[in-house]
């Protein structure tokens, strides 16, 4: 028998073995820039149901999302809606004015006095209504009993599918000139109280109203995020000597540190948006001097007063800052070590 023809002893096989896998996965490094160049085509090949899926999605997102974003031209044109029937005919026919209905709004006191009043209750509901869900989250959260903590979830949560018209209403009949607060204090010799319509009171007002309504959407999310702490490190923490404030403070409060970054980032983007249907119900109630926001102001202008090149100038600039906002917040959350809307 010739010597290559001689079995070789399992050392030396696996020896060869090795050697041939390293070859292959030093070839395979080698290799690495043509396999990504075809990592795009597998991918869309393995996941072209998942595509497929996603499409008609997408497309909503693109026509109700993305096209309208062009009609932003008419920030720069006295644009006319009436000179056709047909909206890209009237904007291709309204004169080209450039800039101007910008210097105006940067003139006009009332589109000041509506940023003022936009970030002062954008500051408030910051301050007083964005902390409300995490509490609220804490509290159910240490509930031991399931049904309770069912049954308290439910009752805050309900009033999220109120209307804005129907919360108004409650708070009307609570807090106006011949609600509940001001019978009350009538019936004990003292003066009434309509709350609905005191301008000073009023971005308290609409505060409340926001975290009666939208606390419990908050509470399910941070609830969500609690479930996905592991008991094993509560155990670790009591078994250490913390007490329950301390193990809320080194456990639960960094367990939500992510969402909360998430939801702080996402609210300051939405800073110049504070609720334009709550708004807009109360506006002629305390004047649009307290109440009037962009919102309201753009709406004012563009739908009330058929200044549509005016208000849409209004409304792209409170897009713009708000666009820088949410980058600029983004970037604080990544500095914290936070991942924010998008990772770095």
């Amino acid at each position: 028998m010739s010597h290559s023809t001689v079995p070789r002893s399992g050392t030396e096989a696996d020896t060869t073995a090795r050697t041939a896998k390293a070859s292959g996965g030093a070839t395979g490094t080698r290799n690495a820039p043509h396999a990504a160049r075809l990592s795009l085509r597998i991918r869309f090949r393995r996941d072209r149901v998942l595509l497929l899926m996603t499409l008609p999605a997408v497309v909503l997102v693109l026509l109700f999302n993305y096209v309208p974003i062009l009609g932003n031209v008419v920030a720069f044109q006295d644009y006319d809606p009436y000179i056709s029937d047909n909206g890209v005919v009237s904007i291709l026919h309204s004169p080209w004015v450039g800039l101007a209905n910008f210097r105006a709004i940067f003139a006009d006191s009332a589109f000041w006095n509506a940023v003022q009043n936009t970030l002062v209750l954008f500051f408030l509901q910051l301050v007083l209504y964005f902390p409300v869900p995490i509490l609220l989250a804490l509290l159910i959260n240490s509930v031991v009993r399931p049904r309770v903590r069912a049954v308290a979830q439910a009752v805050l949560y309900l009033p999220h599918f109120f209307s804005w018209v129907l919360v108004i209403a409650v708070f009307q009949q609570l807090f106006g000139g011949a609600g509940l607060l001001s019978q009350l204090l009538r019936q004990h010799g003292y003066d009434g109280l309509d709350i609905m319509t005191d301008p000073t009171t009023f971005k308290f007002l609409v505060t409340a109203q926001s975290v009666w309504k939208d606390a419990g959407w908050g509470i399910i999310v941070f609830l969500a995020a609690l479930a996905s702490v592991s008991p094993d490190l509560y155990e670790a923490a009591a078994m250490d000597g913390a007490g329950r404030w301390r193990r809320i403070w080194h456990v639960t409060l960094p367990a939500l540190r992510p969402v909360i970054a998430l939801l702080l980032v996402l609210r300051v983007g939405d800073a110049l948006t504070v609720g334009f249907e709550q708004i807009l119900l109360q506006r002629d109630a305390v004047g649009p001097g307290a109440a009037e926001v962009l919102d309201t102001f753009v709406w004012w202008n563009g739908v009330r007063n058929q200044d549509f090149g005016y208000a849409a100038a209004a409304g792209l600039i409170k897009g713009v800052v708000s666009l820088g906002l949410v980058l600029a917040a983004n970037k604080v959350a990544h500095l914290m070590g936070e991942q924010g809307v998008y990772r770095k």
